[in-house]
Protein backbone atom coordinates (compact mmCIF):
# COMPACT_ATOMS: atom_id res chain seq x y z
CA UNK A 1 0.00 0.00 0.00
CA UNK A 2 1.52 3.35 -1.04
CA UNK A 3 1.51 6.54 1.02
CA UNK A 4 -1.61 7.97 -0.63
CA UNK A 5 -3.59 4.76 -0.05
CA UNK A 6 -2.45 4.66 3.56
CA UNK A 7 -3.53 8.27 4.10
CA UNK A 8 -6.96 7.63 2.55
CA UNK A 9 -7.55 4.53 4.66
CA UNK A 10 -6.37 6.32 7.82
CA UNK A 11 -8.89 9.12 7.27
CA UNK A 12 -11.73 6.70 6.50
CA UNK A 13 -10.90 4.59 9.54
CA UNK A 14 -11.65 7.63 11.71
CA UNK A 15 -15.34 6.99 11.07
CA UNK A 16 -18.25 9.37 10.57
CA UNK A 17 -18.20 10.87 14.12
CA UNK A 18 -14.69 12.22 13.51
CA UNK A 19 -14.81 12.76 9.75
CA UNK A 20 -18.05 14.74 9.72
CA UNK A 21 -16.90 17.48 12.17
CA UNK A 22 -13.75 17.99 10.08
CA UNK A 23 -15.69 18.03 6.81
CA UNK A 24 -18.36 20.37 8.18
CA UNK A 25 -15.78 22.76 9.66
CA UNK A 26 -13.90 22.96 6.36
CA UNK A 27 -17.16 23.36 4.44
CA UNK A 28 -18.26 26.15 6.79
CA UNK A 29 -14.94 27.96 6.30
CA UNK A 30 -15.21 27.59 2.53
CA UNK A 31 -18.70 29.12 2.72
CA UNK A 32 -17.42 32.10 4.69
CA UNK A 33 -19.05 31.20 7.99
CA UNK A 34 -15.95 31.95 10.10
CA UNK A 35 -13.91 29.50 12.18
CA UNK A 36 -15.82 29.73 15.47
CA UNK A 37 -19.25 29.20 13.91
CA UNK A 38 -17.99 26.49 11.55
CA UNK A 39 -16.11 24.60 14.25
CA UNK A 40 -19.06 24.67 16.66
CA UNK A 41 -21.42 23.45 13.94
CA UNK A 42 -19.01 20.69 12.90
CA UNK A 43 -18.46 19.53 16.47
CA UNK A 44 -22.22 19.50 17.11
CA UNK A 45 -22.69 17.29 14.03
CA UNK A 46 -20.05 14.91 15.42
CA UNK A 47 -21.81 14.80 18.78
CA UNK A 48 -25.09 14.06 16.99
CA UNK A 49 -23.54 11.13 15.09
CA UNK A 50 -22.11 9.72 18.34
CA UNK A 51 -25.50 10.08 20.04
CA UNK A 52 -27.35 8.38 17.17
CA UNK A 53 -24.69 5.65 17.17
CA UNK A 54 -25.34 5.01 20.86
CA UNK A 55 -29.08 4.64 20.25
CA UNK A 56 -28.56 2.34 17.26
CA UNK A 57 -25.92 0.44 19.22
CA UNK A 58 -28.47 -0.20 21.95
CA UNK A 59 -30.79 -1.63 19.31
CA UNK A 60 -28.04 -3.95 18.08
CA UNK A 61 -27.17 -5.04 21.60
CA UNK A 62 -30.67 -5.94 22.71
CA UNK A 63 -32.45 -6.95 19.48
CA UNK A 64 -29.72 -9.09 17.87
CA UNK A 65 -29.56 -11.91 20.45
CA UNK A 66 -33.35 -12.17 20.70
CA UNK A 67 -33.70 -12.29 16.93
CA UNK A 68 -31.21 -15.13 16.73
CA UNK A 69 -32.99 -16.96 19.53
CA UNK A 70 -36.24 -16.69 17.58
CA UNK A 71 -34.40 -17.90 14.46
CA UNK A 72 -33.36 -20.99 16.41
CA UNK A 73 -37.00 -21.54 17.41
CA UNK A 74 -38.00 -21.41 13.73
CA UNK A 75 -35.25 -23.89 12.93
CA UNK A 76 -33.74 -21.69 10.21
CA UNK A 77 -30.94 -23.58 8.47
CA UNK A 78 -29.56 -21.27 5.80
CA UNK A 79 -26.03 -21.19 4.40
CA UNK A 80 -25.55 -17.40 3.95
CA UNK A 81 -25.15 -15.31 7.10
CA UNK A 82 -26.00 -11.60 7.38
CA UNK A 83 -22.91 -10.31 9.20
CA UNK A 84 -24.02 -6.68 9.07
CA UNK A 85 -23.18 -3.50 7.17
CA UNK A 86 -19.67 -3.19 8.77
CA UNK A 87 -18.51 -6.00 6.49
CA UNK A 88 -19.69 -4.07 3.43
CA UNK A 89 -17.88 -0.93 4.56
CA UNK A 90 -14.74 -2.84 5.57
CA UNK A 91 -14.35 -4.80 2.33
CA UNK A 92 -15.16 -1.71 0.27
CA UNK A 93 -12.55 0.51 1.90
CA UNK A 94 -10.04 -2.36 1.84
CA UNK A 95 -10.55 -2.81 -1.91
CA UNK A 96 -7.71 -1.57 -4.16
CA UNK A 97 -10.31 0.49 -6.06
CA UNK A 98 -11.22 2.60 -3.00
CA UNK A 99 -8.41 5.16 -3.20
CA UNK A 100 -9.26 5.96 -6.84
CA UNK A 101 -13.02 6.08 -6.38
CA UNK A 102 -13.24 8.55 -3.49
CA UNK A 103 -11.73 11.48 -5.44
CA UNK A 104 -13.49 10.30 -8.62
CA UNK A 105 -16.95 10.48 -6.98
CA UNK A 106 -16.07 13.84 -5.41
CA UNK A 107 -15.06 15.28 -8.78
CA UNK A 108 -18.19 13.84 -10.41
CA UNK A 109 -20.37 15.46 -7.74
CA UNK A 110 -18.69 18.86 -8.16
CA UNK A 111 -19.02 18.71 -11.96
CA UNK A 112 -22.70 17.71 -11.77
CA UNK A 113 -23.52 20.52 -9.32
CA UNK A 114 -21.56 23.10 -11.35
CA UNK A 115 -23.33 21.96 -14.53
CA UNK A 116 -26.73 22.19 -12.78
CA UNK A 117 -27.36 18.49 -13.40
CA UNK A 118 -27.86 17.88 -9.67
CA UNK A 119 -28.50 20.03 -6.62
CA UNK A 120 -27.09 17.57 -4.09
CA UNK A 121 -23.66 18.22 -2.58
CA UNK A 122 -22.87 14.86 -0.97
CA UNK A 123 -20.69 15.63 2.07
CA UNK A 124 -21.29 12.18 3.59
CA UNK A 125 -17.88 10.81 2.57
CA UNK A 126 -18.14 7.86 4.94
CA UNK A 127 -21.04 6.41 2.94
CA UNK A 128 -19.11 6.64 -0.30
CA UNK A 129 -18.46 3.01 0.58
CA UNK A 130 -21.78 2.25 -1.16
CA UNK A 131 -20.32 3.47 -4.47
CA UNK A 132 -16.99 1.77 -3.75
CA UNK A 133 -18.81 -1.49 -3.01
CA UNK A 134 -20.39 -1.33 -6.47
CA UNK A 135 -16.98 -0.78 -8.06
CA UNK A 136 -15.38 -3.55 -6.01
CA UNK A 137 -18.09 -6.03 -7.03
CA UNK A 138 -17.74 -5.18 -10.73
CA UNK A 139 -13.95 -5.24 -10.55
CA UNK A 140 -14.02 -8.67 -8.89
CA UNK A 141 -16.59 -9.99 -11.38
CA UNK A 142 -14.90 -8.68 -14.54
CA UNK A 143 -11.26 -8.34 -13.52
CA UNK A 144 -11.31 -4.73 -14.76
CA UNK A 145 -10.63 -1.79 -12.44
CA UNK A 146 -11.74 0.66 -15.16
CA UNK A 147 -15.15 -1.03 -15.42
CA UNK A 148 -15.39 -0.97 -11.63
CA UNK A 149 -14.80 2.79 -11.55
CA UNK A 150 -17.31 3.35 -14.36
CA UNK A 151 -19.97 1.26 -12.63
CA UNK A 152 -19.46 3.09 -9.34
CA UNK A 153 -19.76 6.50 -11.05
CA UNK A 154 -22.97 5.41 -12.80
CA UNK A 155 -24.37 4.37 -9.42
CA UNK A 156 -23.35 7.69 -7.85
CA UNK A 157 -24.99 9.65 -10.68
CA UNK A 158 -28.28 7.77 -10.29
CA UNK A 159 -28.25 8.22 -6.51
CA UNK A 160 -27.52 11.97 -6.73
CA UNK A 161 -30.47 12.42 -9.10
CA UNK A 162 -32.70 10.34 -6.86
CA UNK A 163 -31.63 12.44 -3.85
CA UNK A 164 -32.79 15.57 -5.69
CA UNK A 165 -36.09 13.90 -6.56
CA UNK A 166 -36.86 12.84 -2.99
CA UNK A 167 -35.76 16.13 -1.37
CA UNK A 168 -39.36 17.48 -1.07
CA UNK A 169 -40.26 14.44 1.04
CA UNK A 170 -37.18 14.98 3.22
CA UNK A 171 -38.26 18.59 3.78
CA UNK A 172 -42.01 18.23 4.19
CA UNK A 173 -42.35 14.73 5.68
CA UNK A 174 -39.23 14.65 7.84
CA UNK A 175 -38.97 18.41 8.35
CA UNK A 176 -35.38 18.86 7.13
CA UNK A 177 -35.18 21.80 4.73
CA UNK A 178 -32.18 21.97 2.42
CA UNK A 179 -31.21 18.34 3.08
CA UNK A 180 -31.18 15.33 0.73
CA UNK A 181 -30.31 11.70 1.42
CA UNK A 182 -27.91 10.23 -1.18
CA UNK A 183 -27.71 7.06 0.92
CA UNK A 184 -27.70 4.23 -1.60
CA UNK A 185 -28.92 1.33 0.52
CA UNK A 186 -32.02 3.25 1.63
CA UNK A 187 -32.73 5.68 -1.21
CA UNK A 188 -32.78 3.22 -4.11
CA UNK A 189 -36.01 1.72 -2.77
CA UNK A 190 -37.84 5.05 -3.18
CA UNK A 191 -39.14 4.68 -6.79
CA UNK A 192 -40.43 1.17 -6.06
CA UNK A 193 -42.13 2.32 -2.86
CA UNK A 194 -43.85 5.30 -4.49
CA UNK A 195 -45.10 2.96 -7.20
CA UNK A 196 -46.54 0.64 -4.55
CA UNK A 197 -48.12 3.58 -2.76
CA UNK A 198 -49.74 4.71 -6.03
CA UNK A 199 -51.25 1.25 -6.46
CA UNK A 200 -52.30 0.80 -2.81
CA UNK A 201 -54.21 4.03 -2.52
CA UNK A 202 -56.47 2.87 -5.37
CA UNK A 203 -57.28 -0.50 -3.79
CA UNK A 204 -60.75 -0.44 -2.19
CA UNK A 205 -60.58 -1.04 1.53
CA UNK A 206 -56.81 -0.73 1.79
CA UNK A 207 -56.93 2.92 0.77
CA UNK A 208 -59.16 3.68 3.76
CA UNK A 209 -56.97 1.95 6.35
CA UNK A 210 -54.85 4.50 8.15
CA UNK A 211 -52.68 4.41 11.26
CA UNK A 212 -49.96 6.93 12.00
CA UNK A 213 -48.41 7.84 15.36
CA UNK A 214 -50.63 10.94 15.71
CA UNK A 215 -53.91 9.11 14.99
CA UNK A 216 -52.91 6.14 17.15
CA UNK A 217 -52.06 8.54 19.97
CA UNK A 218 -55.42 10.28 19.54
CA UNK A 219 -57.39 7.03 19.65
CA UNK A 220 -55.38 5.15 22.26
CA UNK A 221 -54.14 7.98 24.44
CA UNK A 222 -51.11 6.92 26.49
CA UNK A 223 -50.90 3.58 24.61
CA UNK A 224 -50.26 5.53 21.41
CA UNK A 225 -47.28 7.45 22.80
CA UNK A 226 -43.90 6.49 21.29
CA UNK A 227 -42.65 5.44 24.73
CA UNK A 228 -45.53 2.95 25.14
CA UNK A 229 -45.35 1.79 21.51
CA UNK A 230 -41.67 1.03 22.03
CA UNK A 231 -42.36 -0.84 25.27
CA UNK A 232 -45.12 -2.93 23.67
CA UNK A 233 -43.01 -3.80 20.62
CA UNK A 234 -40.15 -4.67 22.97
CA UNK A 235 -42.43 -7.04 24.89
CA UNK A 236 -43.45 -8.70 21.61
CA UNK A 237 -39.89 -9.18 20.37
CA UNK A 238 -38.70 -10.20 23.83
CA UNK A 239 -41.42 -12.82 24.15
CA UNK A 240 -40.46 -14.37 20.80
CA UNK A 241 -36.79 -14.41 21.74
CA UNK A 242 -37.49 -15.81 25.22
CA UNK A 243 -38.97 -19.07 23.93
CA UNK A 244 -35.66 -21.03 24.19
CA UNK A 245 -35.16 -19.88 27.82
CA UNK A 246 -38.72 -20.86 28.71
CA UNK A 247 -38.22 -24.27 27.14
CA UNK A 248 -35.06 -24.69 29.21
CA UNK A 249 -36.92 -23.75 32.39
CA UNK A 250 -35.02 -20.47 32.84
CA UNK A 251 -38.20 -18.48 33.51
CA UNK A 252 -36.49 -15.85 35.67
CA UNK A 253 -33.94 -15.06 32.96
CA UNK A 254 -36.65 -14.97 30.30
CA UNK A 255 -38.76 -12.46 32.25
CA UNK A 256 -35.72 -10.28 32.97
CA UNK A 257 -34.67 -10.25 29.31
CA UNK A 258 -38.19 -9.45 28.08
CA UNK A 259 -38.54 -6.53 30.48
CA UNK A 260 -35.05 -5.24 29.60
CA UNK A 261 -35.84 -5.33 25.89
CA UNK A 262 -39.18 -3.58 26.50
CA UNK A 263 -37.59 -0.68 28.39
CA UNK A 264 -34.73 -0.49 25.86
CA UNK A 265 -37.14 -0.21 22.92
CA UNK A 266 -39.09 2.49 24.76
CA UNK A 267 -35.82 4.35 25.34
CA UNK A 268 -34.82 4.14 21.67
CA UNK A 269 -38.16 5.48 20.39
CA UNK A 270 -37.97 8.42 22.81
CA UNK A 271 -34.26 9.19 22.62
CA UNK A 272 -33.48 8.74 18.92
CA UNK A 273 -35.49 11.76 17.67
CA UNK A 274 -33.75 13.92 20.30
CA UNK A 275 -30.37 12.68 19.08
CA UNK A 276 -31.30 13.63 15.53
CA UNK A 277 -32.27 17.10 16.79
CA UNK A 278 -28.71 17.55 18.11
CA UNK A 279 -27.31 16.59 14.72
CA UNK A 280 -29.60 19.05 12.97
CA UNK A 281 -28.53 21.86 15.32
CA UNK A 282 -25.08 21.55 13.78
CA UNK A 283 -26.28 21.12 10.21
CA UNK A 284 -28.57 24.15 10.05
CA UNK A 285 -25.78 26.81 10.05
CA UNK A 286 -23.88 24.94 7.32
CA UNK A 287 -27.02 24.44 5.23
CA UNK A 288 -27.96 28.12 5.53
CA UNK A 289 -24.39 29.17 4.74
CA UNK A 290 -24.34 26.99 1.62
CA UNK A 291 -27.62 28.48 0.45
CA UNK A 292 -26.40 32.08 1.00
CA UNK A 293 -23.06 31.33 -0.70
CA UNK A 294 -24.67 29.89 -3.83
CA UNK A 295 -27.41 32.51 -4.04
CA UNK A 296 -24.76 35.24 -4.13
CA UNK A 297 -22.64 33.53 -6.79
CA UNK A 298 -25.33 31.57 -8.66
CA UNK A 299 -28.66 33.41 -8.34
CA UNK A 300 -31.60 31.05 -8.34
CA UNK A 301 -29.57 27.95 -7.34
CA UNK A 302 -31.00 25.94 -4.47
CA UNK A 303 -28.33 23.54 -3.24
CA UNK A 304 -29.01 20.50 -1.08
CA UNK A 305 -26.64 19.10 1.53
CA UNK A 306 -26.45 15.31 1.12
CA UNK A 307 -26.37 13.36 4.40
CA UNK A 308 -26.66 9.90 5.91
CA UNK A 309 -30.22 8.60 6.32
CA UNK A 310 -29.46 8.39 10.05
CA UNK A 311 -30.83 11.93 10.33
CA UNK A 312 -34.39 10.72 9.63
CA UNK A 313 -34.67 7.12 10.88
CA UNK A 314 -36.04 8.28 14.25
CA UNK A 315 -39.46 9.14 12.80
CA UNK A 316 -41.93 7.31 15.12
CA UNK A 317 -43.85 5.58 12.30
CA UNK A 318 -40.61 4.36 10.74
CA UNK A 319 -39.29 2.96 14.02
CA UNK A 320 -42.57 1.20 14.81
CA UNK A 321 -42.74 -0.46 11.38
CA UNK A 322 -39.05 -1.43 11.48
CA UNK A 323 -39.39 -3.14 14.87
CA UNK A 324 -42.41 -5.09 13.63
CA UNK A 325 -40.29 -6.19 10.67
CA UNK A 326 -37.71 -7.99 12.84
CA UNK A 327 -39.78 -11.18 13.33
CA UNK A 328 -41.31 -10.76 9.86
CA UNK A 329 -37.83 -10.81 8.29
CA UNK A 330 -37.02 -14.09 10.03
CA UNK A 331 -40.31 -15.66 8.97
CA UNK A 332 -39.73 -14.53 5.37
CA UNK A 333 -36.24 -16.05 5.43
CA UNK A 334 -37.91 -19.35 6.28
CA UNK A 335 -40.56 -19.36 3.54
CA UNK A 336 -39.30 -17.13 0.70
CA UNK A 337 -38.40 -19.21 -2.38
CA UNK A 338 -34.82 -18.67 -3.54
CA UNK A 339 -33.59 -17.17 -0.27
CA UNK A 340 -30.44 -18.58 1.37
CA UNK A 341 -29.61 -15.67 3.73
CA UNK A 342 -30.27 -15.69 7.47
CA UNK A 343 -30.95 -12.11 8.65
CA UNK A 344 -28.89 -11.35 11.75
CA UNK A 345 -26.29 -8.57 11.89
CA UNK A 346 -28.47 -5.88 10.34
CA UNK A 347 -31.83 -6.73 11.93
CA UNK A 348 -31.46 -3.89 14.42
CA UNK A 349 -30.71 -1.51 11.53
CA UNK A 350 -33.99 -2.21 9.72
CA UNK A 351 -35.17 1.40 10.36
CA UNK A 352 -32.68 2.42 7.63
CA UNK A 353 -33.82 -0.09 5.03
CA UNK A 354 -37.61 0.23 5.35
CA UNK A 355 -37.37 4.03 5.55
CA UNK A 356 -38.81 4.88 2.12
CA UNK A 357 -41.55 2.28 2.41
CA UNK A 358 -42.95 4.24 5.36
CA UNK A 359 -42.12 7.68 3.94
CA UNK A 360 -43.95 6.92 0.68
CA UNK A 361 -47.11 6.30 2.69
CA UNK A 362 -46.56 9.59 4.58
CA UNK A 363 -46.26 7.70 7.84
CA UNK A 364 -49.30 5.46 7.36
CA UNK A 365 -48.09 2.42 9.28
CA UNK A 366 -50.57 0.03 7.61
CA UNK A 367 -49.37 0.64 4.05
CA UNK A 368 -45.86 1.31 5.35
CA UNK A 369 -45.72 -2.20 6.78
CA UNK A 370 -46.93 -3.73 3.49
CA UNK A 371 -44.26 -1.76 1.63
CA UNK A 372 -41.62 -2.84 4.14
CA UNK A 373 -42.45 -6.52 3.60
CA UNK A 374 -41.88 -6.05 -0.15
CA UNK A 375 -38.53 -4.40 0.64
CA UNK A 376 -37.57 -7.35 2.89
CA UNK A 377 -38.29 -9.81 0.07
CA UNK A 378 -36.06 -7.82 -2.28
CA UNK A 379 -33.33 -7.61 0.36
CA UNK A 380 -33.28 -11.38 0.90
CA UNK A 381 -33.09 -12.12 -2.83
CA UNK A 382 -30.43 -9.51 -3.61
CA UNK A 383 -28.43 -10.40 -0.48
CA UNK A 384 -28.43 -14.04 -1.56
CA UNK A 385 -27.42 -13.09 -5.11
CA UNK A 386 -24.48 -10.95 -3.95
CA UNK A 387 -23.20 -13.47 -1.39
CA UNK A 388 -20.60 -15.26 -3.58
CA UNK A 389 -18.86 -12.06 -4.73
CA UNK A 390 -19.15 -10.43 -1.31
CA UNK A 391 -17.60 -13.47 0.37
CA UNK A 392 -14.77 -13.40 -2.19
CA UNK A 393 -14.10 -9.72 -1.40
CA UNK A 394 -14.28 -10.34 2.34
CA UNK A 395 -11.77 -13.18 2.24
CA UNK A 396 -9.44 -11.18 0.02
CA UNK A 397 -9.56 -8.40 2.64
CA UNK A 398 -9.00 -10.94 5.47
CA UNK A 399 -12.26 -9.79 7.04
CA UNK A 400 -13.36 -11.61 10.19
CA UNK A 401 -16.78 -10.66 11.55
CA UNK A 402 -16.21 -9.23 15.01
CA UNK A 403 -17.76 -11.41 17.68
CA UNK A 404 -19.00 -13.86 15.03
CA UNK A 405 -15.87 -15.79 14.13
CA UNK A 406 -17.31 -19.04 15.49
CA UNK A 407 -20.83 -18.45 14.26
CA UNK A 408 -19.78 -17.19 10.84
CA UNK A 409 -17.62 -20.23 10.33
CA UNK A 410 -20.71 -22.44 10.16
CA UNK A 411 -21.96 -20.59 7.07
CA UNK A 412 -20.73 -21.17 3.54
CA UNK A 413 -21.04 -17.53 2.47
CA UNK A 414 -21.51 -14.07 3.98
CA UNK A 415 -23.76 -11.23 2.93
CA UNK A 416 -26.02 -8.75 4.71
CA UNK A 417 -29.38 -6.99 4.87
CA UNK A 418 -27.53 -3.74 4.09
CA UNK A 419 -25.88 -5.29 1.04
CA UNK A 420 -29.19 -6.76 -0.09
CA UNK A 421 -30.56 -3.22 -0.04
CA UNK A 422 -28.23 -2.18 -2.88
CA UNK A 423 -30.78 -2.35 -5.68
CA UNK A 424 -29.07 0.07 -8.10
CA UNK A 425 -25.59 -1.47 -7.55
CA UNK A 426 -27.07 -4.94 -8.16
CA UNK A 427 -28.60 -3.78 -11.45
CA UNK A 428 -25.36 -2.09 -12.55
CA UNK A 429 -23.39 -5.25 -11.68
CA UNK A 430 -25.64 -7.39 -13.87
CA UNK A 431 -25.14 -4.97 -16.78
CA UNK A 432 -21.35 -5.34 -16.54
CA UNK A 433 -21.35 -9.16 -16.56
CA UNK A 434 -21.82 -10.72 -20.00
CA UNK A 435 -23.65 -13.73 -18.58
CA UNK A 436 -26.25 -11.55 -16.82
CA UNK A 437 -26.39 -8.58 -19.19
CA UNK A 438 -29.93 -9.35 -20.38
CA UNK A 439 -31.12 -9.70 -16.77
CA UNK A 440 -29.48 -6.36 -15.96
CA UNK A 441 -30.96 -4.67 -19.02
CA UNK A 442 -34.43 -5.91 -18.17
CA UNK A 443 -34.07 -4.84 -14.54
CA UNK A 444 -32.72 -1.42 -15.56
CA UNK A 445 -35.61 -0.85 -17.98
CA UNK A 446 -38.15 -1.94 -15.38
CA UNK A 447 -36.58 0.22 -12.65
CA UNK A 448 -36.29 3.24 -14.95
CA UNK A 449 -39.86 2.74 -16.16
CA UNK A 450 -41.19 2.59 -12.62
CA UNK A 451 -39.28 5.75 -11.69
CA UNK A 452 -40.64 7.52 -14.78
CA UNK A 453 -44.17 6.40 -13.89
CA UNK A 454 -43.93 7.92 -10.39
CA UNK A 455 -41.72 10.90 -11.26
CA UNK A 456 -44.43 13.40 -10.25
CA UNK A 457 -45.66 11.55 -7.16
CA UNK A 458 -43.59 13.36 -4.52
CA UNK A 459 -44.33 16.86 -5.73
CA UNK A 460 -48.04 16.08 -6.04
CA UNK A 461 -48.03 14.45 -2.60
CA UNK A 462 -46.67 17.65 -1.05
CA UNK A 463 -48.28 20.10 -3.49
CA UNK A 464 -49.92 22.16 -0.72
CA UNK A 465 -46.69 22.44 1.27
CA UNK A 466 -44.63 23.32 -1.80
CA UNK A 467 -47.15 25.99 -2.87
CA UNK A 468 -47.17 27.50 0.63
CA UNK A 469 -43.38 27.65 0.67
CA UNK A 470 -43.30 29.32 -2.77
CA UNK A 471 -45.88 31.87 -1.60
CA UNK A 472 -43.82 32.69 1.50
CA UNK A 473 -40.70 33.08 -0.64
CA UNK A 474 -42.50 35.47 -3.01
CA UNK A 475 -43.75 37.56 -0.08
CA UNK A 476 -40.20 37.72 1.28
CA UNK A 477 -38.86 38.93 -2.07
CA UNK A 478 -41.61 41.56 -2.29
CA UNK A 479 -40.69 42.89 1.16
CA UNK A 480 -37.04 43.14 0.12
CA UNK A 481 -37.99 45.04 -3.06
CA UNK A 482 -40.33 47.37 -1.15
CA UNK A 483 -37.63 48.09 1.43
CA UNK A 484 -35.20 48.89 -1.39
CA UNK A 485 -37.69 51.21 -3.04
CA UNK A 486 -38.38 53.05 0.25
CA UNK A 487 -34.69 53.61 0.86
Amino acid sequence: MNGFDSAVHYVLDLGAPVMMPVIMTLLGLALGQGFAKSFRAGLTVGVGFVAIGLAVGLLVQVVGPKAMAFADVLGLKLDVLDVGWPMGAAVSFASPIAAALIPAVLVLNVVLVAAKVTRTVDVDLWNYWHFIYTGALISAATGSTALGVLGALITAFVIFKMADWTAPAVEHHFGLEGISLPHTETLNWAPLMYALERIERNIPGLSRLHADPASVRKRLGLLGEPILMGAILGLLLGALGAIPDLRAGATGKAVKDVLTLSVSMAAVLVVLPKMVAILMEGLIPISEGAREFLQKRFPGRDVLIGLDAAVVIGHPANMAVALLCVPIALLLALVLPGNRMLPFGDLAALPFYVLWGVAASRGNMVRGLINAVVILCGILWIGTSLAPLTTELARAAHFAPEGLSGTAGHYREWSGVALGSHVVPWIVLQLFRPATFLVGAGAALAYGGIWWWVRGEIRSQFAAEIAAKASDANKGEEKVRDAGADS
